[in-house]
């Protein structure tokens, strides 16, 4: 059987750890009967300062035809920060509507968590964040003082109206985000962790703000229940997202299924990356269930160790495990994973994780495992 698959190794270290991670995929496509054809795209910030473009629309076009993507790192010293990360990776989040993005957060054998007296059958959950609507629409805006009158006296109106409060409408500068939650965008995200912790341990951690943020994360609850009406079998709790980063750090074992808005979910997911070992063990997946999804490490494309083969390949490897999982490669994604950890135990590992190999070296040695374990 053969799967097709677009690769964009993007910046920095980017096309190194996507280039072991094929390898990889590659060798379990050996073992398990199946080939990956692969098509590179050439998007990133070379591209750009050669002809200013981001994500054009024969991109578009190219990468629709694919269910699933692999993709290195955003970013580059030369290229003022966002301009990158809007313009490619979230326009290609938003355009597929990739509503999901999923993270594991395990800790593997032979890793070391910062969390004293946690091993591995204490970290491992997975948290869903809903990943195209809260505060990262892009809605909003930044004045500088009287030029802007008519936004000023706005924001003077409704302090005044709400809290019985004056603003001065001469404030030199004025900045807005507003963040978005729809009955339909919560619920899509809340049913597909619904259906995952039905499949695990049947328990659904939601988590939130509602009791400061009450509106727009009051609908989120609002759904949450009406959701969970449907799986009396899951076992369902609300946690405010400044509680869940304490006991994410306490007792991450109470934890199987946790789904997140956006904007929560972004900073709770790096905590999780720390507790199961740091960035370069930390994969993630954008999903879209019924059209193209994407799969990538989420640290960044660390431009200084660009061409040095040194970069940590773990955590696109690991992505690329979900991917096959995402394609239905079962067998072959847990293989992966296995590799992985068999990887650590032996200590082949590059240097920020204690050991001297080169990323390209670890690729051909997990290609090897795979194989067998």
């Amino acid at each position: 059987m053969q799967h097709r698959v677009a690769a964009i190794g993007g910046d920095g270290i980017g096309p190194e750890i996507v280039a072991a991670g094929k390898d990889v995929l590659d060798a379990a496509g050996e073992r398990f009967g199946f080939d990956i054809a692969w098509t590179d795209f050439d998007i990133g910030a070379d591209r750009y300062l050669a002809t200013g473009d981001l994500l054009t629309e024969e991109d578009i076009r190219g990468l629709s035809k694919f269910n699933a993507i692999y993709f290195g790192a955003i970013g580059d010293d030369r290229v003022k920060p966002g301009i990158l990360e809007k313009g490619i990776l979230l326009a290609i989040r938003f355009h597929f509507d990739q509503f999901i993005n999923l993270r594991p957060i395990k800790l593997l054998d032979g890793v070391a968590t910062p969390l004293a007296n946690k091993g591995p059958q204490d970290i491992d959950f997975v948290v869903v964040r809903e990943n195209t609507e809260d505060f990262y629409v892009g809605i909003g805006s930044r004045f500088a003082g009287r030029r802007e009158q008519k936004t000023l006296d706005v924001v003077r109106d409704i302090y005044s109206v709400r809290f019985g409060l004056d603003v001065e409408t001469d404030a030199e500068e004025l900045a807005y985000q507003i963040g978005v939650v729809t009955r339909e965008g919560a619920e899509r995200a809340i049913r597909y962790a619904f259906d995952l912790a039905a499949a695990r341990e049947k328990k659904l951690t939601s988590v939130d703000k509602a009791n400061v943020l009450s509106d727009v994360y009051g609908l989120w609850r609002d759904v949450f229940t009406d959701v969970a009406a449907g799986y009396p079998d899951v076992k369902t709790e609300f946690n405010f997202v400044d509680a869940v980063t304490m006991w994410f750090v306490k007792n991450p074992e109470w934890f199987d299924v946790v789904v997140t808005p956006n904007m929560f979910g972004d900073i709770i997911t790096d905590l999780g990356a720390m507790i199961q070992g740091g960035l370069g063990l930390a994969p993630g997946g954008n999903i879209n269930p019924n059209g193209t999804s994407m799969f990538e490490p989420i640290h960044g494309s660390a431009p200084k160790y660009r061409g040095l083969d040194v970069a940590n390949p773990l955590a696109t490897v690991w992505a690329g495990s979900m991917l096959l999982d995402h394609i239905g490669e079962h067998e072959a994604a847990a293989a992966v994973l296995r590799a992985i950890e068999r990887s650590i135990l032996d200590g082949f590992v590059t240097r920020d994780m204690g050991g001297a190999k080169k990323t390209s070296e670890v690729g051909r040695y997990l290609a090897t495992l795979v194989k067998t374990v």
